[in-house]
């Protein structure tokens, strides 16, 4: 096998790489191997595997090397154990087919330029692809911020997909793109030593946070010298290992949360994971649009990344959903309109920016407000600019922030046009 992978290595050209393995796509090593190498799901537990140095041996069988590659992704080998057992199939194997073959396989990496697409494109299915749900963003779709919701804070961390094997007895975590996260092993030791608790097995989707994100992500890929005992995993999400292989889980949101909560003495024991809360609204009632204001006022004052705004319906999917809606914490001011400009380029005879000042929450603030405009607006707004002045308009921003030329006056952060509030000059409603 190790002449295909070399033959893979010395072509640069992806139709090259396609047209070796459509020419191979009946060979059942090749196959497996690859499969061995490049499955997210399979992992050997093992972080260095020594190259052939010495004589050839007499060549190692395919059937012996699978059979240990079974027994180190199953943990039947580890330690002292999986060093002397892969030592032996060294000095077993032929240095080509070693070096070129076999240990590619257990660092997970063919090194010639071949992925889990290009083989699939090829042979469907041959690889299996790791795929987690992820989240639209909420300006895009802000016509599905309606109805019952249900609401968590966004941390600032890495996102960690944690799958727990029940049957082998391991617990692998991932980053979102399917790359193996290391440097998290006391997570990941404290969820095995309690995995009795779970019954079958799951993926866990949550995120690592630390003291500070900057401090974590010095920690996420380190291979030595690794410092991140106090990272701790944040779940919101859990689905059982073979639905998530599937894609497509067969609980709504509201359902694999209470599954998630229902485990919260088993993580409790684990001592590092914790499950972030959730609150539910419905946004169609003035009473849930009070509780959305609070709770967007609440993250911002914490400090969290954003919010995350759920269908508490929607199935888990393997993909980018708009059952998940991520929305960056947001003030909302009103302010007076004491002066109109007008736009430049393709704005030049309409609206360009609303000048606007007003005091909110203690802060004076001047600032100019340029999106969130239509185009119709611009041009309407222009034509009326005469009446704009003195109106109050609901503005939308990211912060208020400290003015550079004065302590005491604020600018705001991203402002953008709402809605004008009333319909005289100084009313508010």
């Amino acid at each position: 096998m190790f002449q295909i992978i070399q033959e893979l290595e010395a072509d640069n050209s992806r139709l090259a790489k396609e047209a070796i393995i459509e020419r191979e796509k009946d060979n059942v090593e090749l196959l497996e191997g690859i499969h061995l190498a490049l499955s997210p799901y399979i992992t050997f537990g093992v972080k260095k595997v020594p190259t052939f140095t010495g004589p050839d041996g007499q060549g190692l069988p395919w059937e012996a090397f699978k059979e240990l590659c079974e027994l180190l992704a199953t943990r039947k080998l580890t330690g002292d154990d999986a060093r002397s057992a892969i030592e032996l199939a060294l000095s077993a194997s032929t240095k080509a087919q070693w070096n070129d073959w076999y240990r590619r396989i257990l660092i997970k990496d063919l090194r010639c330029g071949v992925s889990e697409k290009t083989v699939n494109k090829v042979v469907k299915g041959a690889v299996p692809v790791f795929e987690c749900m992820l989240a639209h963003d909420g300006a895009n779709h802000e016509k599905k911020v309606k109805g019952v919701k249900l609401l968590e804070p966004k941390l600032d961390g890495v996102r960690c997909i944690t799958v727990v094997d029940y049957e082998a007895r391991t617990v692998v975590q991932y980053t979102r793109n399917g790359k193996v996260l290391e440097n998290f092993s006391h997570i990941a030791d404290s969820l095995l030593a309690n995995i009795d608790d779970l019954g079958r097995s799951y993926v866990l989707d949550g995120e690592v946070v630390s003291s500070s994100f900057q401090t974590l992500m010095k920690q996420v890929h380190r291979k030595d010298d690794v410092q991140a005992s106090d990272a701790r995993l944040m779940l919101f999400d859990m689905i059982p290992l073979v639905e998530f292989k599937e894609g497509k889980s067969t609980l709504g949101q509201r359902r694999r949360s209470n599954l998630l909560r229902s485990f919260k003495h088993t993580f409790d024991k684990c001592g590092n994971i914790d499950v972030i809360p959730q609150t539910e609204v419905d946004l169609d009632g003035m009473v849930g649009e009070v509780q959305f204001r609070a709770y967007n006022k609440e993250a911002i004052e914490a400090g969290f990344e954003g919010i995350m705004i759920k269908d508490p319906n929607a199935m888990y999917e393997c993909k980018r959903s708009a059952s998940w809606l991520k929305q960056k914490p947001f003030i909302e001011v009103s302010l007076t309109v004491t002066a109109v400009e007008e736009g430049t380029g393709k704005n030049l005879g309409r609206l360009g920016a609303l000048i606007c000042e007003g005091t909110d929450d203690g802060k004076v603030i001047h600032v100019n407000v340029g999106s969130g405009f239509t185009d119709e607006q611009r041009t309407e707004y222009w034509g009326d600019k005469d009446t704009m002045l003195g109106q109050i308009v609901e503005v939308r921003a990211d912060a208020a922030t400290r003015n550079q030329d004065s302590e005491d006056i604020y600018s705001l952060r991203f402002p953008r046009f709402l809605r004008f509030r009333g319909f005289a000059k100084g009313e508010k409603i």
